[in-house]
C-alpha cells in the first residue's frame, strides 16, 4: 500500500485556529456501499495518509468506522489527535436537548472523548428513512422556520463550550438562511459545508461564506457518480467528462477526478471524495498532494460551470412545496411554499 505523508497534504485554517486538511475520506456508502466496506475504505484512507474523515450519524456506519479507528489507534498506526473527526446532525434531531444526544451517540459511536467538527446536516428537520425513493415526504414536513433552527444551534454552541465538539458550522444553507445564522448565532459557524464541483460552483454562496470567515468543504467534488438514484434526473452533467477536465486530466496523465480533487483545493475549499476502492482512494489523495494547476487552467474550469445541481432534496419537501427548488431558495428569499 502506497504512502503519502501527511504533512505534504495542504490544509484550511478556521478563524479559531482548527487546521482542517484539505481532503478528507467521504463516509455516505449511498446505495452501494455497507457499513463494514465503508469502515473498511476508512482503515485503506488512514493507511494511505488520509487524516480527515466525513462522518455522519444518517450514513449508518459510525460505529463499523469507529471500530476500525480503535484499531489503528491499537496499531499506532495514528493517534486520534493526528485525525479531524466531523460528525453531522441528522434531521429529526433538532428539537431541544436532541442534538446533545445525537453528539454522545456519535462520540460512543467513533470511540473518541471529542469531535473536532459537528455540523448540523440539513437546515430542516424533515426527516425521511434511508435508501427510500424520490417520493417519499414526511408528514411532519415543513419549510424552514428560522427560530427553530436557532434552538437547534444552540445546542452546538453549548457542546462547544463543554469541549465536546472543537468546531461547529452548518451544512446545505443558502445565502438567505445563512445571513439569519450568522445575525443570530453567538458562535459564528466557522465551516459550511455545500455540494460542489466544476459543473456547480456556486459562487455567490461561496463567496459569501469566504467574506464571513468560513471554512468550506465541499461534498459531491467528483460529480457524485454513485449519487443515491433518487437523486439523478435527465438533464444532469457529468463533470468528468467535460472536456475541459479530460484535456487537462489527459496533459497530466491522470483520471479527470485528480483534476476536479485539485481544481477545488487551489480554490481554496475542502474536498470529502468517497470510495471503496485502494487505487482510487490513493489517487485522489495524491492529486491533492502532489498535483498543481496553472492559471490558465483554473481559469478555464472557472468558465464551464453549468449550475447543474446533483443532490436536489426532493425527500425533505414539505406539503404544498413546488418543487426541489423550493429548499433552495434561488429568487434570494427563504421559501414557504
Amino acid at each position: 500500500m502506497s504512502f503519502i505523508d501527511p504533512a505534504k497534504v495542504p490544509f484550511f485554517t478556521t478563524v479559531s485556529g482548527g487546521k482542517i486538511p484539505a481532503i478528507g475520506i467521504g463516509t455516505f456508502g449511498s446505495d452501494h456501499a455497507s457499513a463494514d466496506e465503508v469502515a473498511a475504505a476508512v482503515k485503506i484512507a488512514v493507511k494511505s495518509g488520509y487524516r480527515h474523515i466525513d462522518c455522519a450519524e444518517v450514513y449508518g456506519n459510525e460505529a463499523e468506522i469507529g471500530n476500525v479507528l480503535n484499531e489503528l489507534y491499537q496499531e499506532k498506526v495514528v493517534r486520534r489527535e493526528d485525525l479531524w473527526l466531523t460528525g453531522k446532525v441528522w434531521n429529526n434531531h433538532h428539537g431541544d436537548g436532541d442534538i446533545l444526544i445525537a453528539c454522545a451517540n456519535t462520540l460512543k459511536n467513533l470511540r473518541t472523548d471529542y469531535l473536532d467538527l459537528m455540523l448540523i446536516h440539513w437546515p430542516f428537520p424533515n426527516f425521511h428513512p434511508p435508501k427510500c425513493s424520490v417520493e417519499s415526504r414526511s408528514p411532519d414536513a415543513r419549510p424552514y422556520i428560522h427560530e427553530e433552527f436557532m434552538r437547534a444551534y444552540r445546542q452546538l454552541e453549548r457542546l462547544k463550550l463543554a469541549g465536546l465538539v472543537r468546531h461547529i458550522g452548518i451544512s446545505n444553507v443558502t445565502v438567505p438562511k445563512l445571513k439569519l445564522i450568522l445575525r443570530d448565532a453567538l458562535i459564528k459557524p466557522e465551516v459550511n459545508e455545500m455540494e460542489l464541483h466544476p459543473h456547480f460552483q456556486q459562487e455567490e454562496l461561496y463567496q459569501f461564506s469566504r467574506d464571513n470567515g468560513m471554512v468550506i468543504i465541499g461534498y459531491c467534488p467528483l460529480g457524485s457518480p454513485n449519487r443515491p438514484e433518487r437523486d439523478k434526473t435527465a438533464d444532469d452533467t457529468v463533470d468528468m467528462t467535460d472536456p475541459v477536465i479530460v484535456e487537462i486530466a489527459r496533459k497530466y496523465n491522470v483520471h479527470p477526478a485528480a483534476i476536479c480533487i485539485r481544481w477545488a483545493i487551489q480554490r481554496g475549499n475542502v474536498v470529502i471524495p468517497m470510495s471503496t476502492k485502494e487505487r482510487n482512494i490513493q489517487s485522489n489523495l495524491a492529486a491533492a498532494a502532489e498535483l498543481k494547476l496553472s492559471d490558465a487552467e483554473m481559469t478555464a474550469i472557472a468558465g464551464i460551470d453549468r449550475n447543474c445541481r446533483l443532490v436536489k432534496g426532493h425527500v425533505f419537501l414539505w406539503e404544498g412545496a413546488k418543487d426541489y427548488h423550493s429548499l433552495w431558495d434561488e429568487d434570494g428569499v427563504i421559501c414557504k411554499n
